[in-house]
């Protein structure tokens, strides 16, 4: 059976077709061969990397917002459990909600002198701390049995919070729009054109951050806010110990983003190549920081 994705009403054809033949109690196997299949090709360059992304989002959301949402057409047709996967997959987007709270609200918080986490000394401080190792830890255990090494993982990580800060923000705003008929669905595919120079840089490991104002104020702005706010942090721990325990927290998370966001300060500061960021994009990633430093001290006040 042959299913065409632009018969459908999302650009996600792959999810929405494996989601029906399901219902329809077709069974799927997952295997790897020892030999390719066959071989593809994928984006070489952030900027087609955030498009397929946000493209991909957006007709994700669509499924998870129509008749065709899992957990109501889905529930009745297939095992529950599986119909919560396909739900978790259909709304993931969404986390970009979860990860803008947490780029921002504990930072902008130090800033402002005001404390959101437990103390280091405090029982429940344990509980934060389980849930990110642990869940670092089963990103890494994922890898390994790939084969892959730690420098994958680390790439992923960045990977997908920059997806996430961007792509399924676009992608999941899209979707809603579509869904009040503000917005018709695009079907613009990705660029697989391949450049010699962009494959150079993504061999090496390098971003290209020839890409769209849209993609990378938001990325910058987050970054520099967590730059600040961990410089604060420091500044603070040094004279004033007696903050460590309640800071420590809020300070090593703003440290942690700076440090898989590090690609972008790169390309703000350091680098001088073509795929640099551009000044003109870090004066406005500047003053939308200052708008949201603006914003949450207004907040605090009020």
């Amino acid at each position: 059976m042959l299913q065409v994705g632009f018969r459908y009403f999302s650009v996600a054809e792959d999810f929405f077709t494996s989601i029906i033949i399901h219902c329809r109690h077709w069974f799927s196997v997952y295997h790897i061969p020892s030999r390719p299949s066959f071989m593809g090709s994928c984006t070489t360059n952030l900027n087609d990397l955030l498009i397929q992304g946000t493209r991909w989002s957006a007709g994700l959301v669509e499924v998870g917002l129509s008749r065709f949402c899992p957990l109501i057409y889905g529930a009745s047709r297939m095992p529950i459990l599986q119909s919560f996967c396909y739900a978790w997959l259909a709304l993931f987007p969404t986390c970009f909600i979860s990860l803008w709270i947490l780029a921002t609200i504990p930072s902008l918080s130090l800033l402002n002198e005001i404390t959101v986490y437990p103390k280091v000394t405090n029982p429940f401080f344990l509980v934060f701390l389980y849930v990110f190792v642990l869940s670092n830890l089963q990103h890494i255990r994922e890898i390994h049995s790939t084969g892959a090494s730690l420098h994958e993982w680390k790439h992923e990580q960045r990977v997908w919070m920059m997806k996430a800060i961007t792509s399924h923000l676009y992608g999941s705003t899209h979707a809603i729009m579509e869904k009040l008929g503000v917005k018709e669905a695009n079907f613009l595919p990705t660029n697989k054109v391949i450049n010699e120079d962009e494959v150079k840089l993504h061999q090496m490991g390098i971003y290209n951050f020839q890409t769209s104002r849209m993609f990378l104020v938001p990325l910058c702005s987050l970054v520099t806010l967590n730059v600040l706010a961990f410089v604060v942090g420091i500044f603070r721990m040094v004279f004033h110990k007696e903050f460590i325990d309640e800071i420590f927290t809020q300070t090593f998370l703003s440290f942690y983003i700076v440090l898989m966001g590090y690609p972008v300060l790169e390309g703000m500061m350091l680098r001088k190549d073509k795929g640099r960021i551009a000044p003109t994009v870090s004066c406005y990633s500047l003053i939308f920081s200052v708008f949201i430093l603006s914003f949450g001290k207004l907040l605090v006040t009020y």
